[in-house]
């Protein structure tokens, strides 16, 4: 799955997570998230993008593998302190969305 994501930003949210799941610290089956999707608005900027393993990818698309009830909701909870801490300055996603530049 691509999702329209150059490799070098690929790349560049890999470094910065440090090669493993931002949310789990495991370093198999990553891939890269988009904290608030494409659908909704969300870009391929590194600041909108997040480094999950397969199992905490699948949790953020609903899918419970390991059946240990964290919700959707829990997950994008985790992704949005886990960006707003690393670009607080930075990161507001939805300071925006009423188009008066407030929040």
């Amino acid at each position: 799955m691509h999702a329209g994501i150059s490799n070098l930003t690929r790349k560049e949210v890999y470094r910065r997570d440090g090669y493993r799941c931002a949310l789990c610290d495991c370093t198999h089956g990553l891939q890269v998230h988009h904290a608030i999707p494409r659908g909704h608005g969300g870009s391929n900027a590194v600041q909108n993008l997040i480094t999950l393993c397969d199992r905490c990818h699948a949790a953020a698309h609903g899918l419970d593998l390991d059946g240990t009830g964290i919700t959707a909701d829990d997950m994008e909870q985790m992704i949005v302190e886990y960006l707003s801490d690393y670009y607080l300055k930075y990161w507001a996603p939805y300071a925006y969305q009423n188009g008066d530049g407030g929040g």
